[in-house]
């Protein structure tokens, strides 16, 4: 780790720490009224609509199901509409100030304080990956991300309605003031957490959601709450873990979480630094700010990371738990671009912002108060932006491994790095291809997050196997015919097509099964020998590291990661898997495979369009860049076009119900699996046209 102290030395050139007053309370009618009328009409109305809802009851049998049976789902079901209820009311009242919300909302508010516990069942152990609690333990408070998303909600619901709730009762700000510092306050500062940071394990988007929260607790108190200093002990220990957070990117801003978790790492990171600029004065020479910490390439980097990522049409170039549709663009993304003075970020966020629907405008289903005073407050300026935000470079972000190159049809992403990733998948090597902004070879991404997703039996989960993501698996063929040497020389046809006819029927037995030998999860299990080079947009090519695919690519347009990724299947019978993924800008996608064994190699293809395995002889003249005259086989995947593979003897498809919530999110109906078995000369090359 690198012990970056980038937060904490633009803290100590800072003096002082006020509260934070930067979004109005009810009490500032200039700023309210200020809104235009068709968006006060809007919240107003959702404040209406959320009035005729009801209130959840939320049960203890709902907590103790998780345990039972895995199930979060029950839990969560109930508590996070009360949330959501309650940012609709107190914006609605906010907007209009006549009362007529403040029962419902006070209904809500005690609903809240009054729950055993603001944990979700999922996190109630006291290590990292611990054995969860069955039960809450209400002497020992826990401050999970949902603890302080809470304790967020409420503090800045109090906040923002305090003018009128001590009109009702001062008793009702004591009662929230009592609540934060029973399960913020006091563990924050008294306890450590492991998303903290102590400079030795790794953070995950945790540390800045946790802790941009905690900062919302503290720094909307009241005067007189807390003092100066201590206001500032709680800016100076976020600031702390902020930079444990950032010790987890390099330079380049690479997320190893995804484009889905750009808006818990990033974007909570950006909520840090806003705070605490909010509150923080100027170094006692007057010249230095805390807010220029924005003009860190770290930070820009942090920052642009997401449009780097985007594909068109809503979908994001994704891997690990990441989803290919991650949703829309907010105010948080808007004002990160403004911040680091970054004109493609701010107007890439305000114009997919734009695109919304009305409900997704207002961040209806965002269960953070913080946001949706953020959003408000951005909206009209939002709406008013014109101009297009242009297409990315190429990228190539050697911290994670992954490259992203982009020409006017195609967008390819191949990934190198190691099976150590946050919410990990075994996928080192895959690639993933879009073609006119439409999936063409895909990444599943995750299912609906269970007791299992985050146990020791993860990789039991279909989504999460190398042999479904668009990989090679390696075949022992003699576990298949009762000959446990591992030779496969002289084994029949019918043994091959067994095996094929195998693979992934049954993903959980397939780990445990010695025949197939796929990827394991850890960082030891990762590419070597990677190196790239990208082709900048405007056809100047910048080389990244040096490149073993250059001699290749010579005279051409072309983006290129090549890598060994042998090493991410443990196996010594695997001695070298070279795999050169490259974007011939103008023509289509090449893969070239090389592979040194003594195990049969068969390649997986994940398509959400239904592939179909054609004879070149049938193809039309006029049917994409496809060569009759050579051998091999080809793949026409929907309408999109076709993948041209040789060095293959064999090809199936597979399909695949779409059964699960999560996943049904990206992937409306059943995706595919083409199955390649790798011939005797272990050299395989596919183009995508």
């Amino acid at each position: 780790m690198s012990n970056r102290t980038l937060i904490q030395d633009f803290l100590a050139k800072s003096e002082g720490c006020s509260i934070y007053t930067k979004y109005p309370d009810i009490s500032d009618r200039s700023r309210w009224e200020g809104l235009s009328d068709s968006l006060k009409k809007k919240l107003v109305q959702a404040g209406e609509e959320a009035m005729n809802e009801p209130w959840t009851q939320l049960l203890i049998s709902d907590f103790m199901e998780f345990k039972k049976s895995g199930n979060r789902v029950r839990f969560e079901d109930k508590y996070f509409p009360r949330r959501r209820k309650l940012n609709k009311l107190v914006l609605a009242e906010c907007v209009e100030n006549k009362g007529r919300f403040l029962g419902d909302i006070l209904d809500g508010l005690y609903l809240i304080l009054e729950e055993t516990t603001w944990c979700l069942p999922p996190h109630t152990s006291y290590v990292r990956d611990g054995v969860q609690e069955k039960m809450p333990d209400v002497t020992r408070p826990i401050i999970d991300l949902f603890d302080a998303e809470s304790g967020a909600e409420v503090a800045f619901a109090e906040y923002a309605l305090r003018p009128v709730l001590n009109d009702i009762s001062p008793f009702i700000s004591t009662y929230v003031n009592e609540r934060l510092k029973e399960r913020i306050f006091t563990p924050y500062l008294g306890q450590h957490f492991w998303w903290m940071g102590n400079g030795k394990e790794s953070m995950c988007n945790w540390t800045p959601w946790c802790t941009q929260n905690v900062l919302i607790c503290a720094l909307t108190r009241p005067e007189g709450f807390f003092t100066e200093e201590e206001r500032r002990a709680f800016v100076e220990k976020a600031a702390k873990s902020c930079d444990y957070f950032l010790d987890e990117y390099g330079e380049d801003g690479g997320c190893d979480e995804g484009a889905q978790y750009y808006s818990h790492a990033a974007l909570c990171l950006f909520g840090c630094l806003e705070l605490m600029s909010g509150v923080l004065g100027n170094g006692k020479e007057g010249n230095s700010s805390f807010a220029d910490v924005f003009k860190e390439k770290l930070i820009r980097n942090v920052a642009n990371y997401i449009v780097k990522m985007y594909v068109g049409n809503g979908y994001y170039v994704n891997f690990a738990d990441c989803s290919a549709l991650v949703g829309g663009r907010t105010a948080r993304e808007y004002l990160f671009g403004k911040a680091t003075g970054d004109k493609v970020l701010s107007t890439f966020a305000a114009l997919d912002f734009q695109k919304e629907s009305e409900e997704e405008r207002l961040v209806s289903s965002e269960i953070n108060l913080f946001y949706h005073f953020i959003q408000a407050f951005a909206y009209d300026e939002m709406m008013s932006v014109t101009g297009e935000a242009g297409i990315p470079e190429d990228a190539f972000f050697e911290s994670v491994g992954l490259m992203v190159a982009r020409d006017g049809v195609y967008t390819l992403a191949a990934k190198a790095g190691d099976n150590a990733d946050s919410h990990n998948h075994n996928d080192v090597g895959s690639f993933t291809i879009y073609k006119n902004g439409k999936p063409m070879l895909i990444d599943l991404g995750v299912g609906t997050y269970t007791q299992k997703t985050f146990s020791h039996r993860r990789y039991e989960l279909w989504t999460m196997q190398s042999q479904f993501h668009n990989l090679p698996t390696f075949i022992d063929e003699g576990y298949l015919t009762g000959d446990e040497s591992g030779a496969f020389e002289g084994k029949t046809e019918a043994c091959g097509k067994q095996y094929l006819e195998e693979l992934g029927r049954d993903a959980a037995a397939d780990v445990y099964n010695p025949a197939f030998i796929m990827q394991h999860a850890g960082e030891q299990f990762g590419a070597r020998d990677v190196n790239c080079i990208l082709c900048m947009n405007s056809g100047e090519t910048k080389g990244v590291a040096e490149n073993s695919a250059d001699k290749a690519c010579s005279g051409k347009y072309i983006s290129s990661l090549a890598m060994d990724i042998a090493g991410a299947y443990g196996d010594e019978r695997i001695r070298s898997y070279k795999r050169i993924v490259s974007l011939n800008k103008g023509e289509g996608v090449c893969v070239e495979d090389t592979y040194d064994g003594d195990l049969n190699a068969v390649i997986s293809l994940m398509t959400y369009e239904k592939p179909e395995i054609v004879p070149l002889e049938n193809l039309n003249a006029e049917d994409a860049l496809v060569d009759k005259t050579s051998e091999g086989k080809c793949i026409k995947i929907g309408d999109l076009g076709y993948a041209k593979v040789e060095g293959v003897v064999s090809a199936t498809v597979k399909a695949y119900p779409i059964t699960d919530e999560r996943l049904s999110i990206a992937w409306k109906h059943e995706v595919y699996r083409v199955l390649l078995k790798m011939g005797p000369s272990n050299r395989l090359e596919m183009k995508f046209r």
